[in-house]
């Protein structure tokens, strides 16, 4: 790696780490400047979510007083979790970095539009909830098998996914915000913690970038929360959403020029 790939992903991660701090998507900064560094696609794809995924744990401890579903929709949906994201991670890995790179512009598409319309499709569905209702044994096996879509997409690839979390739990009935944002990052720390062991088992990671990459990402996490409020979430979110769609049109171009 040159001096310059390393100054890439160095500030990409620290990015990424204080975006995932205050509105998320880092996956959107580290993932492409991967790529960009030289590393192979489906490699870089892991190396993205070992480098973030300590925010993720850090954000699931930040919520711990929070969090408060029902029991059974808890276990339910970390069993489910586990499943998913061991599938996704297999898939991926079974993926070549051809194949990967003309999926990638669908992936971050996805994403994209799932970051900018996600919010409002979660607050719509919650709005025709009933408020603080406990889930049912119907619900619980819709939200399951949604679930189960959910963690395989993450084990795969993973952006925007906790977009789409929020928004079938407002579906079945989940109104505290905190509670979902808490019952949110333990799902993800799972179908990533079981992604990521996949990939360190398989030896899909790329190492030097990744040791770069991860205390970059702890630092900007670090930062990040701390001087979050300082920023309105609404400009983050927008400079979320101008990278996201910026990344999708660049691999779009990319993949099929």
């Amino acid at each position: 790696m040159t001096a310059a790939d390393v100054a890439l992903i160095l500030v990409a991660a620290a990015a990424g780490g204080a975006l995932n701090a205050v509105a998320g998507g880092g996956s959107f900064l580290t993932l492409p400047a991967l790529i960009a560094a030289g590393v192979p696609a489906v490699a870089a794809n892991a190396t993205s979510a070992l480098a973030l995924w300590p925010a993720s744990v850090a954000s699931t401890l930040a919520y711990r007083k929070d969090f408060d579903p029902s029991r059974t929709l808890a276990i339910a949906l970390s069993i489910t979790s586990v499943i998913g994201g061991l599938a996704g991670a297999l898939l991926l890995l079974r993926t070549s970095n051809d194949a990967f790179l003309r999926l990638l512009p669908w992936l971050m598409l996805i994403a994209a539009v799932t970051f900018t319309f996600g919010g409002a499709i979660a607050k719509r569905l919650g709005a025709h909830a009933p408020a603080g209702a406990e889930p049912t044994r119907t619900s619980i096996i819709v939200a399951c098998v949604l679930q189960l879509a959910i963690a395989t997409y993450g084990g795969y690839f993973g952006g925007g996914m906790g977009i789409m979390m929020l928004a079938y739990l407002a579906a079945i009935g989940m109104t505290n915000i905190h509670a979902m944002n808490g019952l949110k990052s333990l799902l993800a720390v799972i179908i990533n913690g079981v992604a990521i062991a996949a990939f360190l088992i398989d030896r899909a990671i790329a190492w030097t970038p990744a040791s770069i990459m991860l205390a970059a990402a702890i630092a900007g996490g670090w930062f990040g929360a701390r001087f979050a409020r300082r920023v309105p979430v609404r400009v983050v979110r927008a400079f979320v959403m101008l990278v996201g769609w910026s990344m999708s049109a660049y691999f779009f171009w990319r993949a099929y020029r």
